[in-house]
């Protein structure tokens, strides 16, 4: 049985009164790329970000490769947030001098052979980029870590569609095989053919989790398709 990347054991968060993840309970394995999967407001960026150890649980707990969130899971995650976070004033090669100073496992020459296969000028400073080529960036700095967990919160959101099949293959070619990346997201027709399985959440609970092809054998249908039914307004 392959190790868990990531584990949660009850694990609830509260806003006020409001709750944005209710009693999760899920256990996911090394070696996949796993659809997070939701409406809007269902918990994705909450469950991102516990994860990630910049939100802490009301109850329960979540484990990364073993580890509570903190220094030795911190290591192990690759984020990539939904906003730009980079400053306007720095070079996109300022970008990944920042992240081989931070990050042991940041792998420079992948990330410079990644920009170049992006088609994005190593030399540009940020605040000249469009918000597609910034989200490019951030991806290339996420993707070029040997993390064991990729936590990528809507990587393709802001591409136009002829990039995001570019920026998909990225994804699938450049993570270790016996990592796991976890992929929020809303354009599930674009990202499923990348997917071994998906999970869905709605007003912070697990709905459903399976693999691609059990559902396509199962049910004959689209991980697209399925969601439309599931959560039908």
């Amino acid at each position: 049985m392959s190790e868990a990347m990531l584990e949660c054991r009850g694990l609830t968060k509260y806003f006020g009164q409001n709750p944005a993840l209710l009693n999760m309970n899920i256990s996911l394995p090394s070696g996949k790329i796993i659809g997070l999967l939701g409406p809007n407001g269902s918990g994705k960026t909450t469950l991102i970000k516990l994860a990630c150890g910049l939100l802490t649980p009301t109850e329960g707990e979540i484990l990364v490769c073993g580890h509570k969130p903190g220094i030795e899971s911190k290591a192990l995650v690759s984020y990539l947030p939904e906003h730009t976070y980079l400053p306007d004033w720095m070079t996109v090669t300022d970008c990944l001098e920042f992240f081989r100073d931070f990050y042991e496992d940041f792998d420079f020459d992948k990330a410079i052979a990644m920009l170049e296969s992006l088609q994005v000028p190593a030399k540009a400073r940020m605040k000249t980029l469009s918000k597609g080529t910034k989200e490019k960036v951030q991806l290339v700095l996420v993707m070029s870590r040997r993390a064991r967990l990729y936590l990528l919160d809507e990587p393709i959101g802001g591409v136009d569609p002829a990039a995001r099949d570019y920026i998909l293959g990225t994804i699938l070619k450049n993570y270790c095989e016996d990592s796991t990346v976890l992929i929020s997201t809303h354009l599930i027709a674009d990202v499923e053919k990348i997917l071994d399985e998906f999970m869905f959440i709605q007003n912070g609970q697990l709905v459903s989790y399976a693999s691609t092809d059990s559902l396509r054998e199962d049910l004959g249908k689209s991980i697209d398709q399925y969601f439309r039914e599931v959560f039908r307004c």
